[in-house]
């Protein structure tokens, strides 16, 4: 049992949205991992960080992936920050992982300077960037279908995604060649 698809990106690239969409079109449900956290604390992903910090939420984060992963056959939309852990990294081989690229100028705009993001609260704009520097080049690794959002529908981001997953193995969560190569 495999995810047709994992969706990955920083904030504000459209993973629940496009996740959704894409789970939609294919007939399958979507699994967000930033859920099953809040579902398991029983609390909001801010209130986490602010009751219990960051390490426990990376460390609900990183068994919501782990279950996701193994658990589910849909799509599954991951965190922004889910791909900084190792063992999550690691748990994506082999899986179709789809890159939701997004701009700097994008991202602000599509998560606001009023975020309720705990990582953005202090200085979004400055946060933002720090956050896309430190996690782009592991996006990029990871990714097996990058898709740019900016400026697009997510119907016609989802028109790519799923044409790249045909051209993948039939969106069936089958590696694509890049992935056996690895």
């Amino acid at each position: 049992m495999r995810p047709k698809a994992v969706i990955i990106g920083p904030p504000g690239s459209g993973k629940t949205t496009i996740g959704g969409a894409l789970a939609e079109r294919l007939g399958v449900a979507l699994r967000d991992t930033d859920a099953d956290v809040e579902r398991a604390a029983g609390k909001p992903i801010g209130e986490i960080f602010i009751d219990d910090g960051e390490e426990r939420f990376r460390e609900l984060e990183r068994a919501a992936v782990a279950a996701a992963l193994d658990e589910h056959e849909g799509v599954v939309a991951l965190g922004g920050g889910a791909i900084l852990a190792a063992e999550t990294q690691s748990r994506l081989g082999g899986h179709t992982v789809v890159y939701l690229r997004v701009g700097l100028s994008e991202a602000i705009k599509r998560v606001g300077l009023a975020s309720a993001r705990p990582l953005l609260a202090l200085n979004p704009r400055s946060q933002m960037r720090k956050l896309l520097e430190e996690r782009l080049p592991i996006y990029e690794r990871l990714g097996t279908v990058s898709v740019d959002t900016a400026g697009r529908e997510p119907a016609e981001i989802v028109d790519e995604i799923v044409k790249a997953l045909e051209a993948a193995g039939g969106g069936s969560g089958e590696p694509s060649s890049r992935e056996e190569e690895a």
